[in-house]
């Protein structure tokens, strides 16, 4: 999981991830927010009527759901078993309040909060993307505050100063990992037939 205050370059290193692993896939979330211009359909997320979210809510479809901003966004459980179920690792782009339901129903699951180098730095971005009205961008940078006091609740924290190198620190993150003994479902036979071997040495050796 991703996390970030609006502006932070979650979706930045998710998609750079993307590009350089093909062991990894993007949850597209959903949301009853209007696509921006240069947003697609089913890539950059489900969009959704509030009357369809609504009805998925009913059905028990999310994993997770939120509202933020006035608009609704849910991580759909579907598609994250999907990918799973594919032996690849889902990318969750994801918020504070929905990253805690997450924690609860799945397991093994890996959080990174990503955060900027400054405030004056979080401030300019938000600014040059100019997606909000002034006081869209005020409430924005009031939740930011509340979700960097959430950051100590991650597993892991990303300063995005250079792209490149948060990039390569989160890539670094899903390599260590995978290499974590209680992920590796091959350990333990691995364990077993080394253990095996050393003893058939072993009592070679006696004769």
């Amino acid at each position: 999981m991703l996390s970030s205050p609006s502006g932070g370059g979650k979706t930045t290193i998710a998609h750079a991830l993307l590009e350089a692993r093909g062991d990894v896939a993007y949850s597209v979330s959903a949301t009853t927010r209007p696509p921006r211009p240069d947003e697609r359909d089913g890539v950059d997320y489900h969009f959704l009527s509030a009357d369809q979210f609504q009805k998925q809510i009913d059905r028990g479809d999310f994993l997770e759901w939120a509202e933020y901003g006035g608009y609704r966004y849910g991580t759909l459980a579907s598609v994250v078993e999907a990918i799973r179920a594919s032996g690849k690792h889902a990318v969750l782009d994801i918020e504070v309040v929905g990253a805690r339901n997450v924690r609860e129903r799945l397991a093994n699951v890996v959080s990174i909060f990503i955060v900027p180098p400054s405030a004056g730095a979080l401030f300019e971005r938000l600014t040059l993307r100019q997606t909000e009205a002034s006081d869209e961008l005020g409430l924005r940078i009031q939740h930011a505050v509340e979700e960097v006091e959430a950051a100590v609740e991650y597993d892991y924290l990303v300063v995005n100063d250079d792209r490149e190198q948060a990039v390569a620190e989160v890539n670094s993150i899903i390599e260590a990992e995978c290499l974590r003994t209680t992920r590796l479902d091959r350990l333990a036979p691995a364990m077993k037939e080394l253990r095996q071997g050393l003893m058939d040495k072993a009592e070679s050796l006696q004769k």
